[in-house]
């Protein structure tokens, strides 16, 4: 198939791009920069100039595909309404050129509701920030039972590691540094699902090769589950900083909006996407990645203040209290 890919320079789409032309597919990736454009065509795949907000590009790089992957998301905080509207707007163009055709996209397993286990038929959450990408899940199934779209939603880990990960665990790795310890909140026996991007990129070529069934799917793209001590352990470990757990404001005094993450109970199964799809995660679980492939070197500290501010995004940081 000819895949049409969104985020295809980033970096779970570096490694679906290879996924894909590994399993002789062709991949078309839309590239707003001479620079991702170059990345894509080092990987063997070809760039399609636009963005997430030329409705026109995205359009087109569908019509000319037999599937889209649509991994592309604005990720400025500081407008993350307005960076729903544009994902929902993306979603529509290039819903209406792929009737027939498979069509997936990613959302996260925060969004479903905390506590008990999560399955791919739990409701998703109505209700706060982390809900609100269920908007364009809502529309991606709307397109599926109105015009006959194969509609897939495949809700990730908040954690996809692996190497060249600048994710949440080198950010809260940063965070603890400079914060002098690395905490967890209370026993820190909630659980943080997780995937490695490479089992991330099989998944979700297995999606569009097993067409989703008419009126859409959910695949939960999760390989465990960690306790929390478990991963700001090895944290504390590999940067040489005191490990303990406190209470859930005082995590939250030292790490930010990170810290009200890092309370939130969110144990999800894949076992229902594993016998569907026939996706076995196969790679390095996150402890051992954390241990050998992590924290080699600290970033700038600057965009981690900020991120630690209680100014940053507020609404976030509320809906999480």
């Amino acid at each position: 198939m000819r895949v049409f890919v969104t985020g295809a320079a980033g970096f779970i789409g570096r490694a679906l791009t290879q996924e894909l032309i590994q399993h002789g597919h062709s991949v078309l990736g839309l590239s707003r920069s001479e620079k991702n454009a170059e990345i894509l065509r080092k990987l063997g795949a070809e760039s399609h100039h636009g963005d997430l907000e030329d409705v026109e590009s995205l359009r087109s790089g569908a019509r000319a595909a037999d599937a889209v992957i649509h991994l592309g998301f604005i990720h400025d905080f500081s407008k993350f309404e307005q960076s729903l509207v544009v994902d929902r707007q993306a979603i529509q163009a290039m819903g209406e050129e792929l009737v027939g055709k498979p069509f997936i996209i990613v959302s996260g397993t925060m969004a479903y509701p905390p506590g008990a286990l999560s399955t791919e038929d739990t409701e998703p959450l109505r209700d706060g920030t982390l809900a609100a990408r269920n908007l364009s899940s809502d529309l991606l199934f709307k397109l599926s039972k109105e015009i006959g779209v194969l509609g897939a939603v495949v809700r990730l880990a908040p954690t996809v590691h692996g190497k060249e990960d600048q994710g949440f665990m080198v950010m809260i790795g940063d965070l603890s540094k400079k914060a002098g310890g690395s905490y967890y909140v209370d026993d820190g026996s909630n659980q943080w699902p997780a995937v490695h991007r490479l089992d991330a990129a099989a998944l979700l070529r297995l999606a569009i090769e097993k067409k989703p069934a008419p009126g859409g799917v959910t695949y939960n793209g999760v390989a465990e589950n960690v306790l929390t001590k478990d991963f700001m352990t090895t944290i504390g470990k590999k940067l040489n900083v005191p490990v303990e757990g406190k209470p859930q404001a005082d995590v939250n005094q030292a790490l930010g909006f990170f810290g009200h993450l890092l309370g939130h109970h969110n144990p999800t199964s894949s076992e229902k996407t594993q016998k569907t799809l026939g996706w076995t995660p196969t790679q390095i679980g996150l402890i051992a990645d954390l241990e050998q492939n992590y924290f080699l070197q600290l970033r700038d500290p600057g965009f981690y203040l900020l991120l630690k501010s209680r100014t940053f995004y507020p609404k976030l940081q509320q809906s999480l209290v």
